[in-house]
């Protein structure tokens, strides 16, 4: 088994990554164009907890997949946090008007459109659905995490209300992050993101604090210690997990 986790956020650039060592406890962060790279890294992380849909529904259905109705039950006051995800179908749309046309025919109703914000995530979403369904293997390896719900665990049960992009809620989120292992979290993104050489526009220290959050997740998901939403996994109709962890 490999010694490494990871935890993996989407930015404008490509894919921001916290990867953890399980036996020494460092951890650094890593940035990525596609998530391909990171699977097959010479870390080969064995648990890798992303932010982003792992399965789809064939019919949208009013709020969306069950593990995100969970989630927002969890999350008073950030619901809005956790979006509905598309219909299967709606992922091949060139445009909003058409996914939200695809996503209400699917469910025989209206109501049932999509945000501009999810669908921005397409692009994402469609890289990480073709990867797991290229490579069945890479089920058993990577999770859909929930950075709020990372968040709302280490804050005791309660979500983090102060918005992330603002400094005090990134203020407020770091201090969760030191107090779980993950010191010093956005001087380490500053002096990585130089080094990369990533403007702030291609990969922000939100995106770069969610990473961080969800790498905690798949740290207890290596502990068999992380929460299930639902508690029996559902799968679409590949057979892939439609369930969130934190």
């Amino acid at each position: 088994m490999s010694r490494w986790i990871a935890g993996v956020d989407g930015c404008r650039a490509g894919w921001i990554a916290v990867l953890r060592n399980i036996e020494s406890g460092d951890w650094r962060f890593r940035f990525v164009p596609v998530l391909a790279d990171l699977v097959d890294c010479e870390e080969q992380p064995h648990i890798i907890a992303v932010d982003m849909p792992t399965g789809f529904l064939d019919c949208a259905v009013r709020g969306g997949r069950a593990c995100e109705h969970a989630a927002r039950r969890l999350l008073v006051g950030k619901a809005s946090s956790v979006f509905p995800t598309p219909c299967r179908g709606a992922l091949a749309a060139a445009t909003h008007a058409e996914a939200c046309a695809i996503n209400r025919g699917s469910g025989g109703g209206t109501g049932l459109g999509l945000s501009q914000q999810a669908f921005h995530l397409f692009p994402k979403m469609r890289e990480l659905d073709a990867l797991l369904r290229s490579r069945p293997a890479l089920a058993g390896r990577i999770h859909e995490a929930h950075p709020e719900l990372a968040f709302m665990r280490m804050n005791g049960g309660h979500p983090v209300l102060a918005p992330k992009r603002l400094p005090e809620g990134q203020r407020r989120r770091q201090r969760l992050l030191a107090d779980h292992a993950f010191a010093a979290t956005g001087r380490a993104w500053t002096r990585y993101r130089r080094e990369a050489g990533l403007r702030r526009v291609d990969a922000g220290l939100d995106d770069a604090l969610d990473a961080a959050a969800v790498c905690r997740t798949a740290l207890l998901i290596h502990r068999a210690e992380a929460t299930r939403l639902p508690e029996a996994t559902d799968r679409d109709s590949f057979g892939l997990p439609m369930a969130i962890w934190y």
